[in-house]
C-alpha cells in the first residue's frame, strides 16, 4: 500500500504561525480593554461614547477594539468618533473621514486652528505639548456636550500612565498619574481610558497588523528634548534590564498604602498610637522587596 507524504512548505508554517500570533495579540488587547472597562466601570448601558481619534496608532486601536467589544458586550452603548483638525500644515484631512466612512462609523470632524495659537504663544524650541493639550481638551469637552456624549474615551495606554506618574514625581513633586476614569476639569464630562492595561508595543504591533492609516503629529512629535521622551527611555531601559518591571510598577499604583507615605491629607498621623493590638500594615509593609 502506497503512503502519501504531504509536504508542508516553510512559508505555510510561517503564515500559520503569524496568523496564530496575530489572533493572540488581538485577543489579549480585547481582554485587557474589557477588563479595564469592568474594573473601573467605564461604560454603562445606554452610554454614548465619544472616541477621540487623532490619527495615531493608539486612538485607532481604541476605536477598533471598542467597536469589536460593542458587538459582544452585555450592555448597549453607541460610539461616535471625533477628530479635532488643528489645522497643522500638511495635515491630510481626507484620511480620517475616508477611513471612518469605510467602517460605517458615525463621526464628527471639529475644525479649530489651535496650531496657530500654540505656534504664536510658545517660543521656538520650547515644549508645545502642555498648551496644545489644554486647548485640545477644552475643544473636545465642548464637542462632547454638543454631541450628547456621556463618556469621552481617550487612547492613553499603560506606558503613558506610568510615564506621567514619573514625570509628576520627577518634575512636579506629586504622586499623580493618568487615572483610568475621571470627571473633566469643567465638571461636565466623564473621561475614560480603556487602554489603561495595554502595552504600547502591543498597540504598535496591532496597528501594523490592522494597517491603520497613521497620521504623524507634525506639531510636537519631532521635539527630541521632551521630558516625556526622557522618561520613556528610562522606563524602556529598566524593562530591558529587568523584564517585568513595568508590570510591577502598574501594580504598585493600584496598591497604595497612605499610612506609609508622607501625605498628611490622606492619613491622620496625629492619630497614630500604640494600642497593643497588631496592625496588618505595620512594619511588615517594609518587608516585601527589601
Amino acid at each position: 500500500m502506497d503512503t502519501q507524504v504531504v509536504h508542508i512548505s516553510p512559508r505555510s508554517n510561517r503564515e500559520r504561525k503569524a496568523s496564530f500570533e496575530s489572533n493572540k495579540l488581538a485577543k489579549r488587547l480585547r481582554r485587557q480593554v474589557g477588563q479595564a472597562i469592568a474594573d473601573f466601570d467605564m461604560i454603562r448601558d445606554g452610554d454614548q461614547v465619544m472616541a477621540c481619534l487623532s490619527g495615531g496608532k493608539d486612538s485607532y486601536a481604541l476605536l477598533d477594539i471598542l467597536l469589536h467589544l460593542r458587538s459582544r458586550a452585555p450592555v448597549h452603548f453607541d460610539i461616535i468618533a471625533v477628530n479635532l483638525d488643528q489645522k497643522q500644515p500638511g495635515f491630510p484631512e481626507h484620511v480620517l473621514p475616508e477611513y471612518l466612512t469605510r467602517l460605517g462609523v458615525p463621526f464628527h470632524i471639529e475644525n479649530q486652528d489651535t496650531y496657530s495659537i500654540v505656534k504664536r504663544v510658545i517660543p521656538e524650541g520650547k515644549t508645545m505639548c502642555s498648551l496644545c493639550s489644554r486647548l485640545r481638551r477644552g475643544v473636545l469637552y465642548r464637542v462632547a456636550q454638543e454631541l450628547g456624549a456621556t463618556k469621552i474615551a481617550l487612547g492613553h495606554h499603560r506606558d503613558d500612565i506610568l510615564e506621567t506618574f514619573f514625570l509628576n514625581m520627577f518634575y512636579g513633586g506629586k504622586l499623580k498619574a493618568m487615572p483610568p476614569k475621571l470627571v473633566s476639569d469643567d465638571g461636565r464630562n466623564v473621561v475614560i481610558r480603556p487602554l489603561a492595561y495595554c502595552e504600547e508595543k502591543d498597540l504598535e504591533a496591532y496597528a501594523e497588523l490592522r494597517q491603520f492609516p497613521i497620521i504623524p503629529c507634525t506639531l510636537c512629535g519631532s521635539q527630541a528634548t521632551l521630558k516625556r521622551k526622557e522618561v520613556k527611555a528610562l522606563l524602556q531601559d529598566w524593562e530591558r534590564r529587568y523584564p517585568g518591571r513595568i508590570d510591577t510598577m502598574l501594580t504598585s499604583i493600584q496598591n497604595i498604602k497612605p499610612s506609609h507615605l508622607l501625605d498628611r491629607t490622606l492619613f491622620d498621623f496625629h492619630a497614630v498610637r500604640a494600642t497593643g493590638v497588631p496592625v496588618a500594615d505595620g512594619d511588615t509593609a517594609f518587608d516585601s522587596g527589601s
